[in-house]
């Protein structure tokens, strides 16, 4: 399927867009107006965009069905203060009641059954029961446009920031288990970071061989899948002559056809043996 903006409709277009760019963080936006009346809620536009200066973008766009803007955007542009909620899986439920279009002036945090906790540097409560909080300023909004599902960049400086002891590892550091996020997929569907979580090992600080120095046989593998050539390449030094001789005799492989090469190699892997799987390539 092939799609030019320009010729569908934008609900077309936003459904594409976020069934495809998933999972999303959730900021969960508290503002005040200039009234000093409390607002809240959640958007997946959002990320971190440097850590110096601390900034956070998010970014509330306009509605599809009636191009009206959201009270965050009216709020934050008013006072110039907004505090990023982290959302965890203990509180999804009731971020989302929070996203219902409540009238001007109703307070979400009531609606929802969240506290409101004051913030130490900006007027905005923070949520309470979130497990980190971002007090910020908003250095500058930039609108991408007028029709309805515009995007605005709402770009925050962050001044200080609440983290719950409890999800904190040793260390101090956040245990990504422990905090327990949750991010936004397409449609109704959300994704619970700590049931989705694997690791990957970072690239070697020395230069992982890469892909390209395998052998071909094994690049054009129709057993070997990208995942298995990635954790391949990422290796500093291309086992020698010798050693592939001497692992071929300890393991009495001889005369393998390429087959048997990929699904030893493929075995390996997956057991974390990557020289050996080498061996087995280059056999």
């Amino acid at each position: 399927m092939k799609l030019n903006p320009k010729e569908i409709e934008t609900a077309q277009l936003h459904g594409i867009m976020l069934g495809a760019v998933q999972p999303r963080p959730i900021a969960f936006a508290s503002t005040i107006d200039e009234n000093g009346k409390v607002n809240l809620s959640p958007y997946s536009f959002f990320n971190v965009f440097s850590a110096n200066p601390p900034v956070m973008i998010f970014s509330p766009a306009r509605r599809v069905r009636n191009n009206t803007v959201k009270h965050t955007l009216l709020n934050a542009r008013a006072t110039g203060e907004v505090v990023i909620n982290i959302v965890n899986y203990d509180i999804v439920q009731q971020m989302s009641l929070s996203s219902t279009d409540y009238a001007e002036g109703v307070n979400e945090f009531e609606k929802a059954g969240l506290t409101a906790v004051k913030s130490d540097v900006i007027a905005p409560p923070r949520v309470g029961e979130s497990p980190v909080q971002f007090e910020c300023k908003v250095k500058e909004i930039v609108e991408l446009g007028q029709e309805g599902g515009a995007g605005n960049l709402i770009i925050c400086e962050v001044v200080m920031v609440h983290v719950n002891d409890a999800v904190l590892d040793a260390d101090n550091k956040i245990d990504p288990f422990k905090i327990d996020t949750v991010a936004r997929m397409g449609g109704n569907w959300y994704c619970r970071s700590k049931e989705a979580m694997f690791e990957v090992a970072k690239p070697l600080s020395t230069l992982g061989v890469g892909v390209d120095a395998l052998p071909e046989h094994a690049r054009n593998s129709d057993i070997l899948t990208g995942n298995d050539l990635g954790k391949l390449g990422n290796i500093e030094k291309i086992p020698e002559k010798e050693e592939v001789l001497a692992f071929a005799k300890a393991e009495q492989l001889f005369n393998l056809s390429t087959t048997d090469k990929h699904n030893g190699a493929k075995e390996l892997i997956a057991r974390g043996e990557i020289l050996n799987a080498w061996n087995y390539l280059l056999l």
